[in-house]
């Protein structure tokens, strides 16, 4: 049943958690692993996310560090554009169905739709498979009769990089239907601590017998990074399906799963090229050493987006389940302690990874420092994605994928029109700029969406004011 109708702006007023506001921070440090309350419980996902991927990104930096220092700068940027092709291929090629399955499966479990679970968590895993490789087909034969568009130096990494999509199109399936489940660490250790590990002692051990160390040794080990990961996650996402679901029949709704993950795959697209873009376009400007450089600021400083990831992550499915459930009030506390969570821990850990840049920077190389100005560039972007909190989870979770796909399509436009624009005349830093500008610009519009949608409003600077 609804709960009655409230203003979805009340203020959340509990005893315990007004208490727990004027607590000590020991006590409240205690509380956090103590205290069993849905809030809590969401804290801990998100603490446990956020350290997940800290692991994870700091296992990737040293594999980066290291094949940066073995491969040299040309190789390096090599490698960096033939696995940003693979992300943003195999990120594609599942149709945006790992997304909606934050959304599907709690909604399928509140409303006791146990035969249409049932076929989701298996057909959308074997969907994922066959789309995966369907895109890699094509990729390959794109590849292979336009040879002649591609530098020598790119093609044989290139071929081999595309044996990677299907099982990352599985794995980042997988990722979504434990995060729906609230099995978190089945759906993020495989892929952002395993996987991880295997390129990195793959790489190693091809270091240690000899091996060429160029960007064809480096999507070598890529592949068996990949295929270990999937591989140890589906056994895992298997045997804990086995022992919670019961059996039975299957419901297979392909249509309406493919219909309803369209626009999350928009959505998805956009985060990608967010993500991705600002490389490509370098990669036609600019050598492979300085679109290596580049890569290395660009992901030091996106550190600060782990704690969007973790908090998104960790309150999707309760965005969703409230949602299903009429639960205004409790929605809208949630939607504000996700933007507090956001925000103070990005502004913190911008302020670190500035402070400790040049550094950081120097390990792969001392020619790299160079693109230090990059990290103050996207550092303003970040925070201002990070003041608006994990939005596009929130809407997603509410059902205005529609509305957050037409956020991302003029995100995306804005990125790669400004790339195209200021890269050929300013280099790394035109490209850092036009990343920061789009991130800005989809912050605002979400949180323009957000407000006229549902009535929350969700900036860091509304939540403050509300707070006096």
């Amino acid at each position: 049943m609804a709960a009655p109708h409230m203003p979805i702006d009340q203020p959340l007023t509990t005893p315990t958690h007004t208490a727990a506001r004027g607590m000590p921070p020991i006590q409240r440090l205690k509380r956090l692993f103590t205290d069993a309350s849905p809030r809590a419980n969401a804290q801990r996902d998100a603490v446990f996310v956020f350290f997940v991927r800290a692991a994870s990104a700091g296992i990737l930096y040293l594999s980066q560090i290291v094949l940066a220092r073995w491969m040299g700068a040309a190789e390096y940027g090599i490698y960096v554009w033939v696995w940003t092709l693979v992300l943003i291929l195999g990120g594609l090629s599942h149709l945006g169905v790992g997304t909606s399955l934050v959304r599907l499966i709690p909604t399928y479990r509140e409303s006791g739709q146990l035969d249409s679970l049932r076929g989701l968590v298996i057909g959308v895993r074997w969907l994922a498979l066959f789309s995966g490789s369907v895109v890699a087909l094509a990729a390959y034969l794109l590849i292979r009769f336009n040879a002649d568009v591609f530098a020598e130096a790119y093609l044989v990494p290139a071929v081999l990089g595309i044996v990677c999509i299907p099982l990352f199109a599985m794995t980042d399936v997988q990722d979504g239907l434990g995060r729906a489940q609230g099995w978190l660490s089945i759906a993020l250790v495989p892929p952002y601590v395993l996987r991880p590990v295997v390129l990195l002692v793959t790489t190693a051990l091809a270091h240690a017998i000899g091996l060429p160390m160029d960007a064809t040794t480096a999507i070598f080990a890529a592949i068996v990074a990949c295929w270990a990961a999937a591989m140890v996650q589906t056994l895992m996402v298997q045997q804990r399906l086995d022992a919670e679901i019961p059996a039975g029949p299957r419901n297979y709704h392909f249509g309406t799963w493919i219909g309803s993950s369209l626009p999350l795959l928009v959505i998805y697209a956009g985060e990608l090229v967010l993500q991705n873009v600002d490389l490509l376009i370098l990669s036609a400007h600019l050598p492979p050493e300085q679109v290596g450089m580049y890569f290395a600021a660009a992901k030091t400083m996106a550190l600060v987006m782990f704690v969007h990831y973790a908090v998104g992550s960790a309150l999707a499915k309760d965005f969703a389940s409230l949602h299903a459930r009429g639960d205004s009030v409790a929605l809208a506390a949630f939607a504000r302690d996700a933007v507090k969570w956001t925000f103070w821990p990005s502004l913190a850990a911008a302020a670190v990874i500035l402070a400790l840049g040049k550094p950081l920077l120097w390990l792969f190389s001392p020619a790299f420092m160079d693109a230090y100005p990059v990290m103050i560039v996207l550092a303003m972007g970040f925070l201002v994605r990070a003041a608006v909190g994990p939005a596009e989870f929130l809407l997603n979770a509410l059902g205005e994928q529609k509305l957050c796909a037409a956020v991302a399509v003029v995100t995306m436009v804005t990125d790669i029109a400004l790339n195209l624009a200021l890269v050929p005349a300013f280099g790394m830093l035109g490209a850092a700029g036009a990343t920061a500008t789009a991130l800005s610009v989809g912050a605002v519009l979400n949180c323009w969406v957000a407000r006229q949608r549902t009535g929350l409003d969700i900036s860091i600077l509304s939540i403050l004011r509300r707070s006096r």
